[in-house]
């Protein structure tokens, strides 16, 4: 792989809480390279979009912070920067600019009071320092680069004049507008019905194509990882356990939750067979653990149907199972 833009190493990202702290994303490698989509894979609570947070430099500054570890990062100069060790105001001229994010849900992440085009406009100039008339033009151009019919006109509306589908294409473009190396994508299809939720993914496919950018696809979907990622890293409370190509851990899962996840996934069809034959559609029992509840050894022992004393003594280091496939289980010849 080319010189990543993104390499992560070791990080750690901890939350204080009443009596301590207690840690969210523990011992966490990550690389991503230019053109590049990885996905990152888990239930609700693994850790994904704290993950996303923390390389923003966005994780809420009383309470959660960066421990541990590099966030090393090469911007649109070539320069590679540690984003773990950057103030404040270095983040800022980094964040919209060299690195852009499409969150979960346009609605809260789009100012109500403003104009679509006067938001798309902002970090134009800003980080670009076009004039007001000049940068609404660019975001008018933005808005017709995603797909949004008469751009002119919904440029000049608010999100609630948008359907769900436009105000995530519009949050697209205001993520694109700087031209960034780095794309975030923290799970941006999930309020989508299926239809505009293949746009999208068609959507962001053109545009990386185009810009040459690299993403990291944040999602707890795993047909949509099918879809977009060329590598996945299946997260499980606050550490990736299973790494590599998309299609070698979907053929050849080598974690037990990696296939707990696959095995739950609904196929067509299966849901009428399972009822003639009196059976459920496959689940992984249990919950992930709390944060301040994290069981000793590998975390996913106790919901774990294969797991045995040595489990439980001690996390897991990451085996190579295959070229550029890795797992943190000690069983995982045997499944």
């Amino acid at each position: 792989m080319a010189e990543p833009i993104l390499d992560i190493r070791g990080l750690r990202t901890v939350f204080r809480i009443r009596g301590g702290e207690v840690t969210a994303v523990a011992d966490l490698d990550l690389a991503i390279g230019p053109s590049e989509t990885v996905a990152l894979v888990g239930e609700s609570g693994s850790g994904k979009s704290v993950t996303g947070l923390s390389i923003m430099g966005l994780l809420p500054g009383k309470v959660g912070r960066v421990a541990e570890g590099s966030i090393l990062f090469r911007g649109k100069d070539g320069t590679r920067r540690d984003l773990a060790t950057l103030d404040g105001e270095a983040r800022r001229r980094i964040r919209g600019n060299d690195i852009g994010m499409v969150f979960q849900e346009p609605m809260t992440s789009l100012n109500p009071v403003f104009t679509i085009g006067d938001q798309i406009a902002e970090p134009v100039r800003i980080h670009l320092g076009q004039g007001r008339r000049d940068a609404l033009s660019t975001a008018v151009g933005l808005l017709e680069s995603v797909g949004i019919p008469d751009p002119k006109r919904r440029a000049g509306q608010h999100p609630h004049e948008l359907s769900g589908g436009m105000r995530q294409r519009a949050t697209i473009a205001m993520a694109l507008a700087c031209d960034p190396t780095l794309l975030l994508a923290d799970e941006p299809t999930t309020a989508l019905d299926v239809t505009i939720q293949a746009q999208i993914l068609d959507l962001l496919r053109r545009l990386q194509d185009e810009r040459g950018m690299a993403v990291l696809f944040v999602t707890h979907n795993l047909g949509v990882v099918a879809e977009i990622a060329h590598r996945v890293a299946v997260m499980y409370a606050g550490r990736i356990v299973e790494t590599g190509p998309v299609r070698e851990v979907f053929r050849h899962p080598r974690h037990p939750y990696t296939i707990g996840l696959l095995g739950s996934v609904p196929k067509l069809g299966e849901a009428t067979r399972l009822k003639a034959a009196g059976l459920k559609l496959a689940t992984i029992p249990g919950t992930v653990p709390g944060l301040a509840a994290m069981p000793q050894g590998c975390a996913f022992a106790p919901r774990c149907a294969h797991a045995v004393d040595a489990c439980r003594a001690a996390v897991p280091a990451p085996a190579e199972v295959g070229p550029g496939h890795t797992s943190r289980c000690i069983r995982w010849q045997e499944l």
